[in-house]
């Protein structure tokens, strides 16, 4: 009954939201470098900060205050990013403030050494970026985060209980209602930096708990997909001499939806689908074989993405 009451709660935080962003003319533009043609409503994923903030109020722990904190401050600065801009500095220095607390809340200090955490400073943060980057055709952020926490849900029940099961469910019912507005041909809203960042937060705190759980590092390939793309489309630019932090359209999902005109709901299906699929090999293989399937995993993937070269040159 309990998870009735929160869908339906979504479902008007959702509603709105909407006529806030209709108020306040909050939408997205389509540009030379997006991957839409229509103007439309931006920061759908408000409610990924919904369902947190709901998590703490039916709740109340010092873990999840914790976390409320450190995703409400990721979800603020992402919400401005939205609306106005916001220095880049700026933004990375709450992100930071954002990943202490998340820090504080699965206990990291003082269990730790200090060059292991700021790894994980770096590490962490920049898979919050990617997730952010990667956010560009309909369907993706959502149908990838139910891939990922799928992966993580089936750990939790099947392989080594590691948190709260309604931490994974909260962040579940939230993108099944985002993406009812979203997973579509023509989206009725975007999720914004808001969304993308604050799912990613949730994801990458569940990820921490998991990692420190198991004292194994292998369940980062859950995000294998998106870091693959992320890390060669990094290397790309590069090469290319372009500024790293601009808009781009270099990612393989762009490609596929803009080059090659495949529908953003198959680009979308198909990235979720092979993350599901590396994520049960990692959890099949784990943990006798997890980082041979890990290293096999990156290796196809890495050659999956040199077709992208070959999709530009046609």
């Amino acid at each position: 009954m309990i998870y009735i009451l929160i869908i339906a709660l979504l479902f008007i935080a959702e509603l709105i939201y909407f006529r806030i962003a209709d108020r306040y003319n909050i939408i997205d533009r389509p540009n030379e470098r997006s991957s839409h043609t229509q103007i439309t409503r931006r920061g759908g994923g408000v409610i990924f900060w919904v369902a947190a903030t709901l998590y703490v109020v039916f709740k109340p722990t010092e873990w999840s205050l914790w976390f409320g904190a450190g995703i409400t401050l990721m979800a603020g600065v992402s919400f401005l990013d939205d609306i106005k801009g916001v220095d880049p500095k700026t933004r990375l220095a709450v992100q930071l403030l954002a990943m202490t607390c998340a820090f504080f809340a699965v206990g990291v200090f003082g269990t730790y050494p200090w060059w292991a955490i700021i790894l994980a400073y770096i590490f962490f943060i920049g898979s919050i970026n990617a997730y952010n980057f990667m956010d560009g055709i309909n369907g993706i952020t959502g149908l990838y985060s139910i891939a990922v926490l799928l992966s993580l849900m089936w750990v939790n029940y099947y392989v080594q209980a590691f948190i709260d099961g309604d931490f994974l469910r909260y962040p579940f019912l939230a993108l099944l209602v985002f993406l009812f507005f979203n997973f579509r041909k023509k989206a009725i809203c975007f999720a914004g930096d808001i969304g993308s960042t604050s799912i990613a937060f949730w994801i990458v705190t569940a990820l921490i708990v998991l990692i420190i759980k198991t004292q194994n590092l292998i369940w980062i390939g859950f995000l294998l997909v998106y870091g693959v793309d992320t890390v060669c489309t990094i290397l790309h630019r590069i090469y290319l001499k372009q500024n790293i932090m601009k808009a781009h359209r270099l990612h393989f999902f762009q490609i596929l939806a803009n080059e090659c005109k495949m529908p953003h709901q198959w680009v979308s299906v198909i990235y979720a689908l092979v993350q599901l699929a590396c994520s049960a090999a990692i959890i099949a293989f784990y943990p006798a074989m997890g980082w041979c399937i890990f290293g096999i995993l990156a290796l196809v993937l890495v050659a999956i993405y040199g077709l992208k070269f070959r999709l530009m040159k046609k």
